[in-house]
Formats: structure tokens, C-alpha cells, sequence
């Protein structure tokens, strides 16, 4: 033993070296600073703030003044800003770029309204897709959403492969969630196709459910691709059993399993199969949103086309008929009184909400990430009080993802995103589509502070 005992003494003086006398280096450690920082969980303010932060996670958070940065951090003083946690868009399609086609191209190919860009998605190159998506998670990163969850219309793996691309540095982008493949029953979606080719076509995009037994099968099928999420669609052909097999399926493999339902039988559907999240819901009724209360299941509201988008991104590049303006006007008021409606009619129902843009869409003069935070700020506009509207799309859609021990608030612990803006959130939510500072996993992504 007393042979034995340098060794010991050796050990320990290894085990209480610094990582640098170990030839590993220390994280990095930052100081953020600013006069304001609101918690969306709480509603409440703190002022002045500070945000201690080590590697890429957030270690202490409280007053300036009960915050040093230790020696050798670097301080970032905000001013008069407010800080907010990184945003999260819960419904997104970073790899398409939908595009309105003309009136008469739709009238001619009797297809539904994105029938050719949802058809130029799938034909398009894998490789122009992903260059692509790397550019709409850039701007979207740039905007302050540092989350997303993309459901769908990624190709076979174009949202896992831009997961792992952002994740291993190779790209900037946001924190994804991947769905891959869309699990669709016969007839959604492109019809009309050349029978020779439809089915060729169509795996690209998605994922057949015809019967229980395939209903698990395609989400096995998604699981072997390594992705976060399950994404259906649900329609008047996608029956209780089928959808609770993906559900049983999607639930054995730790996965969320996420819904889109518009319509009310849909809806049921869903609800009925015990899904973990409803898309869009357009037209749920005050009893479905009770059942999905009592049962948890999170509505992802989408805003999307509220104030005629549809409009808006139309005229810049196509010329639209007097009648055919005309009617988009009046159905784009019916549409956004109609989600006035239901966004009241969500509130009071107490049902656990979050919001999602469904962005996939070309605006002239805009980048993917401004029309990003814009359609999320359309909840406001529909009469949703502006810290609601936070929650929905900060510490709301983390639980929703089930990420609520990673992001969406700032917190000892969680991952260090964050953004700030120049003025009050609650004041003016607008404040959200200029955000000037966006910090992801403790690295500075845009300081506009600093030019000042």
C-alpha cells in the first residue's frame, strides 16, 4: 500500500486540475446585460437584468446587480433593451417555397390551389431543396426564431439532413424538429397525376396509411430516418383505428405525434385517437376544444392566412381578375372574423395552445423569417392579448414539443437563446418583427445594439 500511495496522491491532483492544465479548454463564459427581461411564464418584468451564461447554457439569472461576470468573460450590455427567450415556430415547411400560381393555370390544371408548387416540391432537385432550406433557417435564425418544428414537405430526409447539418455547424439555422415524411391517406393532397408515375412521385413526399398495420408501418418507416416528430394529415378517409395505431406506434418510439385537422370530422378524429397536438383546427367546436382540454392535447393555432396573405404575396408578380380580387377580399374578412371567433373561443376554453406559421410561402421583398414572425403576430391582431401571444410561441410550444427543459424560457439550465428588442413586447408586439439582437446556444448571431 505505501507503494501505491504516490499514485493515489497523483490521481487526486489529476482529478482537481483545471480542464486547461488538462489540455482541455474551459467554455466560454458571457455576461448578457439589459435593462429589461420579461418571463413569459409569469407575465412579470425584472429591471435591470442580467443573464450569466456557460458554454451553451444558461447558468444564473437575476439583477444586475447580484451578477459579476467572473475574469476573462465577455459582457454584453444591451442598454435599454428588453430581452425574451429565443421564439419557436411549432408548424413550419422550411424547405418549400410556395409560389401563387396564375388564375388561369390553377382554372386549367383542375388541381387544388398549391397543387404545382406542392407538385414542384417533390420533382424539384433534393439538393436545390436543401439549399433552400438552409436559406429559410438562416433568415429565420436572423428573425429570433431559434426553434422550429418543421412538419413535412421536406422530401425523403431534407429536414433530418438540415437538423444535422445545423447541429454539427456546418450551416446556421434554428434548432430543428423533423417530421420527415407526411403520413397521408389516398386521395389528399396531388391527385390527377399520371398513374405510370403517381406513386413514384408521391413517396418522395410522403407516406401512405391504408389500414392500421401501414399506419405503423410509416411511422417505423420515419422512426429507421431518425426523426422528432410524427406528422398526419387527417381527412374524411383516415379513420379512429388507423390513426391510433400511428399514434400507439409513434408513442412506443418516445415520439410526439402531431395532427393536421381543419375540418370538424377530422378533428374528432384526432381527438378520438389521442394525438398529442392538433393543427390548424379551424373549425373546432366549443365541445372539441373541451375533449382536448381534459385529454391535453395542445391546438397549434396557425394564423396563417389572416389579413390576406394570399393577397398580399399574389399582386406583387401576378395580375388578378376584378372578380377574382374581389372575391379574395371578401372571403379573406369572412376568414379573419371567423378566427377572431375562435381564438376567443380558444382563450376561454382554457385548452393548452401554441402557435405555428405553416410558413412555406414566397413573399416579394420579405425574407422567410420576417413573414415568419409576422404570421405569428397575426394572434394579436385577432384579438389575442400580446403576453398570450408570447407564451404561445415561447414557453407554451416548448412544452408542446416536449422540449420545455431545453428552450423556451430563460432559465438556469436551458439552452442560452435569446433575443431583444428596443422596446416593450406588451406595449407594442410589433416590437417582435425588429428584433436587433438574437443569441443562439450562448453564440451571438446578429447584435444590432452594437452598431449604435
Amino acid at each position: 500500500m505505501r507503494t501505491l500511495a504516490p499514485f493515489f496522491v497523483f490521481a487526486l491532483a489529476v482529478g482537481v486540475l483545471s480542464p486547461q492544465l488538462l489540455g482541455q479548454s474551459a467554455p466560454p463564459v458571457t455576461l448578457v446585460k439589459a435593462a429589461r427581461l420579461l418571463d413569459p411564464r409569469t407575465g412579470n418584468v425584472l429591471a435591470p437584468a442580467a443573464v450569466l451564461i456557460e458554454g451553451d447554457k444558461i447558468k444564473q439569472v437575476g439583477p444586475a446587480s447580484s451578477i459579476t461576470a467572473p475574469a476573462g468573460a465577455r459582457v454584453i450590455d444591451l442598454g435599454a433593451a428588453t430581452l425574451l427567450p429565443g421564439l419557436i415556430d411549432g408548424h413550419t415547411h422550411l424547405l418549400l417555397s410556395v409560389v401563387i400560381p396564375p388564375e388561369e393555370e390553377q382554372r386549367r390544371h383542375l388541381n387544388s390551389l398549391f397543387a404545382p408548387s406542392d407538385l414542384m416540391a417533390i420533382v424539384e432537385s433534393p439538393t436545390k431543396r436543401a439549399f433552400r432550406g438552409a436559406q429559410n433557417g438562416r433568415e429565420y435564425l436572423e428573425s429570433g426564431i431559434t426553434t422550429v418544428r418543421i412538419l413535412g414537405h421536406s422530401g425523403i430526409d431534407g429536414d433530418t439532413e438540415l437538423r444535422d447539418a445545423i447541429n454539427a455547424g456546418q450551416v446556421p439555422g434554428p434548432r430543428i424538429l423533423a417530421a420527415g415524411r407526411k403520413l397521408i391517406t389516398r386521395g389528399d393532397y396531388l391527385q390527377n397525376l399520371n398513374p405510370a408515375l403517381a406513386d413514384a412521385i408521391l413517396n418522395q413526399e410522403f407516406l401512405f396509411i391504408d389500414g392500421a398495420d401501414k399506419a405503423r408501418a410509416a411511422v417505423r418507416q420515419n422512426v429507421f430516418q431518425n426523426v422528432d416528430v410524427i406528422k398526419v394529415t387527417a381527412n374524411v378517409n383516415l379513420t379512429v383505428p388507423e390513426l391510433a395505431a400511428a399514434v400507439e406506434e409513434a408513442h412506443r418510439n418516445h415520439l410526439k405525434i402531431a395532427v393536421h385537422a381543419a375540418e370538424k370530422a377530422a378533428i374528432q378524429t384526432a381527438i378520438d385517437a389521442g394525438v398529442d397536438s392538433i393543427e390548424h383546427g379551424n373549425e373546432a367546436t366549443d365541445e372539441q376544444l373541451r375533449q382536448m382540454r381534459d385529454k391535453g392535447i395542445y391546438f397549434d393555432l396557425t394564423p396563417t392566412f389572416y389579413g390576406n396573405l394570399l393577397l398580399k404575396i399574389t399582386e406583387p408578380s401576378i395580375v388578378l381578375s376584378p372578380e377574382r380580387r374581389a372575391a379574395r377580399i371578401e372571403s379573406g374578412t369572412r376568414r379573419d372574423k371567423e378566427y377572431d371567433q375562435l381564438v376567443q373561443r380558444v382563450i376561454k376554453s382554457g385548452v393548452r395552445f401554441s402557435a405555428g406559421t405553416d410558413m412555406c410561402w414566397w413573399y416579394q421583398g420579405k425574407t422567410c423569417g420576417q413573414v415568419g414572425v409576422a404570421t405569428l403576430l397575426n394572434l394579436r391582431k385577432a384579438g389575442m392579448p400580446s403576453i398570450d401571444v408570447i407564451r404561445a410561441i415561447t414557453i407554451n410550444a416548448a412544452e408542446m414539443i416536449g422540449w420545455q427543459d431545453k428552450v423556451g424560457a430563460v432559465d438556469p439550465g436551458k439552452f442560452a437563446d435569446l433575443v431583444a428588442v428596443a422596446g416593450d413586447p406588451i406595449t407594442d408586439i410589433t416590437e417582435l418583427e425588429r428584433v436587433r439582437f438574437v443569441m443562439k446556444g450562448g453564440q451571438v448571431v446578429r447584435n444590432d445594439f452594437a452598431a449604435r
